[in-house]
């Protein structure tokens, strides 16, 4: 049951968690632990604003029976988002389409064009090569209802393309950001998914964002990037509750997320 109404004001960056982690641990045995909705529970009752999944094909991580788990969890969080990741041409559509079909269909379906052996998501979308078998989708998606959101490199000259075949969001790519923080070329990046961001919100778009963000490097990111209204955290999130708890953990991001926000208003 949602015990914990969130009144955060509507430009706050919200915080969605990948749960993936929590269930690539669990197919490493036969006893159901950990448990993917109870991770996921115990991060709404924390604070989260959404729980993220992303199930691939082989199912080496989130399995469809979870996508359903969780879809039936979120009903008594009205006020949180579920978000379904994956490739359009793959999986995606199908629990899609089940879920819309049932009454439960997702907040938001972020497509992102990875390949059904790839480890992880690790470019975005390019246009206008894949303009034509994505406009399709992205209009089936809304009409079933479900925000679309679009996995993107930052390249500000792609942002209005994206807008054109009918998405709501980009989700920026941010692990070139992660690995660059702490160096030299830190900033230089922040200002690359800066420009990105704005060049989105001039096309009409909403941003979102996710891939290796973290305790250490999601203050700035806020801060320095203008509008992002989302971001996805999975690895990160997960390997610090394992040291500190989800709740813990979950506040902890939050606090990031504060402070940048914090910064932001007042630069």
């Amino acid at each position: 049951m949602n015990t914990r109404p969130l009144q955060h004001p509507r430009h706050r960056t919200a915080l969605s968690v990948n749960v993936n982690k929590v269930a690539l641990v669990r197919n490493t045995r036969h006893l159901g632990i950990p448990s993917v909705t109870r991770a996921a529970t115990l991060c709404l009752q924390a604070g989260a604003q959404g729980i993220t999944v992303h199930p691939r094909p082989d199912e080496r991580h989130i399995r469809a029976r979870d996508v359903y788990e969780l879809a039936e969890l979120m009903k008594a969080w009205p006020d949180r988002e579920f978000n379904i990741e994956g490739n359009p041409s793959q999986n995606l559509m199908e629990f899609i389409r089940e879920l819309a079909g049932q009454g439960m269909r997702p907040h938001q379906a972020t497509f992102v064009p990875d390949s059904e052996d790839q480890l992880t998501s690790d470019h975005g979308w390019s246009f206008p090569q894949d303009a034509e078998r994505l406009a399709p989708l992205v209009a089936e998606c809304k009409a079933l209802g479900v925000r679309v959101s679009l996995f993107m490199d930052p390249v500000p000259e792609q942002m209005a393309a994206a807008k054109a075949v009918g998405a709501d969001r980009v989700e920026l790519y941010t692990e070139p950001y992660a690995a660059a923080w702490g160096t030299p070329q830190q900033a230089e990046q922040l200002a690359r998914y800066a420009a990105a961001a704005q060049a989105a919100l001039h096309a009409g778009l909403g941003v979102n964002a996710g891939h290796d963000l973290n305790r250490d490097n999601l203050a700035a990111f806020v801060r320095e990037v203008p509008g992002v209204l989302e971001v996805s955290i999975g690895h990160a999130l997960i390997a610090d509750a394992l040291e500190l708890g989800y709740a813990a953990t979950v506040q902890a991001y939050q606090t990031c997320i504060d402070a940048g926000f914090e910064g932001r208003n007042n630069s």
